[in-house]
């Protein structure tokens, strides 16, 4: 039997422009932080023929091709397992949240999969191979983000090349400031659950059509992802509050359905009670409201708790994609 996990994360700066409308034609540059919520996987060997999948709804059935559940069907095709296999998901967080959790259960689900036929994949090309699978596949209007921040782990900057290729930067900060940004990010799940795939295909189509607006808003969102950076590497971390308040001014722009009147509602609760600022996690639309607050934060969680909405604590995760248990 085989366990795996994969940490889902928090997109920090420049995010949007990991798709390859955007990417393709002007590069792609964002940060983003794994955290220690996971999607776990366990392989096993099955006892018959069949294959027998376990997440919220239970399968089994005696061919690839009858599987239900896309991802689950499209890996077992990639690496061409057809039988005699029992797969179980778990995951820490609600899917279709924001924290990329889609793509965490893709990344681990496909190192179980390698491992559980003693194939070796580095981190690289296991992001890759995810991406392959969701993007080229499955024809998601995703990006690349996801899948690296889950392979790779850490806090790192990701730079998208126009030809596909990606280079991953770890982002240097001293364990006292990785600290701070563990005390004063607070992430709050605001009851939503939505799909990015409606919200990205919005971005996705402008971006291709050149529609001027879009790529601007894009522009800057890559700005204040670079930004960001020069931020961190500076120590000051203090300034990443303001910077996400820009962001998601920007942000909000990007398509109608990144926000709406309670979202909006909640993030002026925030600036209110001491966030410098804050966004959406992923597309938008729904799922956490990251928000930063380097002061008091008792009297923000108690407003927000008026509303029904409490943090998710976390720490950063700098270990990526692995198997935890082989046996």
């Amino acid at each position: 039997m085989l366990l795996s996990r994969s940490p889902v994360r928090i997109s920090l700066g420049g995010g949007g422009t990991d798709l390859k409308s955007y990417y393709s034609q002007f590069g792609g540059f964002l940060i983003a932080g794994a955290i220690n919520k996971y999607v776990f996987i366990v392989a096993n060997p099955h006892f018959s023929d069949s294959i027998r999948l376990s997440y919220s709804q239970t399968e089994i059935v005696d061919s690839v091709a009858k599987i239900k559940h896309p991802i689950f069907r499209e890996a077992l095709q990639m690496l061409k397992i057809e039988k005699a296999i029992e797969l179980v998901s778990v995951a820490d967080v609600p899917s279709n949240s924001g924290l990329g959790s889609s793509s965490a259960f893709t990344v681990a689900l496909l190192n179980s999969l390698h491992h559980f036929h003693r194939d070796y994949i580095t981190l690289k090309d296991l992001a890759e191979e995810a991406c392959r699978l969701e993007i080229d596949r499955m024809g998601k209007p995703i990006g690349k983000q996801d899948q690296y921040a889950s392979a790779f782990g850490g806090i790192n900057a990701y730079w998208f090349e126009k030809d596909g290729s990606v280079r991953v930067e770890p982002v240097r900060l001293p364990r006292e400031q990785v600290n701070d940004l563990e005390r004063n990010i607070l992430l709050f799940y605001i009851g939503k659950s939505r799909s990015a795939d409606d919200i990205l295909a919005v971005q996705d189509k402008a971006t291709s059509l050149g529609d001027r607006q879009m790529v601007e808003k894009l522009h800057h969102i890559k700005e204040i992802g670079l930004r960001t950076k020069a931020a961190f590497e500076k120590g000051d971390i203090d300034a990443f509050g303001e910077l996400l308040h820009e962001h998601w001014m920007t942000k909000k722009r990007l398509s109608k359905g990144v926000s709406d009147p309670a979202i909006d509602e909640l993030y002026e609760i925030g600036k209110a009670n001491g966030a410098l600022g804050g966004k959406i996690i992923g597309a938008g639309g729904g799922g956490f409201l990251m928000l930063y607050c380097p002061g008091e934060k008792a009297k923000l969680i108690e407003a927000m708790a008026k509303n029904n909405v409490h943090p998710l604590w976390f720490r950063f995760e700098f270990e990526g994609a692995r198997v935890i248990f082989a046996g």
